[in-house]
Formats: C-alpha cells, structure tokens, sequence
C-alpha cells in the first residue's frame, strides 16, 4: 500500500519549484542583476530545484497533477518547466542535465 500523499506539501514543492526555476534561468541570463549569486548559491538553489523535482516524482500522478492544476491557475514558464520535469522521459534528469537553449527554446514555443 502507498503512503498517503500530503497534497499540500506536493502542491508546495510544485509552487517553489516554479519558482526557483525563475530564478535560475533568469540569472544565468542575466548574470549581473544579483552580485550575491555566487558559485556556492547558484549550486544550493540547482540543488533545492531538484529536490523539489524530486518531491514531485514521488508522489507518482498526485505529483503530475498538482503540477497540471498549478499550470493551469499560472500558464507561467516556471510552471511549465515543472511539468516537462516530469515527463517520464525527463524522471532521471536533474537541472545539471539540461541543454538550457533547448529548455528556454520549448518554454518559448508552449507559451506562445
């Protein structure tokens, strides 16, 4: 028998997923608007955006579909980015894994 899933903790790992997401992509691209995102923080919040991938995965399709109701309340890129984490083809990437051209290239082409 499964655990029971605590939507509200699944539906906060979705929301700061997200949101870290945002954060990181925003300042690989614009590296300069924060002198305090170091090598040592970027690696941390690469490390809380898989961990928070991680608690989504785990919870199976109660994790998919928070992550589908989260899209569909905030059609955002972060938003966005959580659910094609979770696609079965990407279970085993982490954030490291990514070609981030090709993840800012499908994000742009979904939401267009």
């Amino acid at each position: 028998m499964a655990p029971p899933i605590l939507k509200d903790i699944v539906r906060q790992h979705a929301e700061d997923a997200a949101h870290l997401w945002n954060i990181y992509d925003r300042h690989l691209l614009n590296p300069d608007e924060n002198p305090d995102m170091d090598a040592e923080r970027l690696e941390r919040l690469v490390e809380r955006i898989d961990a928070h991938l991680d608690g989504l995965r785990v919870a199976g399709a109660a994790g998919v579909d928070i992550a589908h109701e989260r899209f569909a309340q905030f059609p955002e890129a972060g938003e966005l980015f959580v659910l094609r984490m979770l696609q079965p083809e990407a279970q085993r990437l982490s954030i490291a894994d990514l070609d981030l051209d090709s993840v800012r290239t499908y994000l742009a082409a979904k939401l267009a």
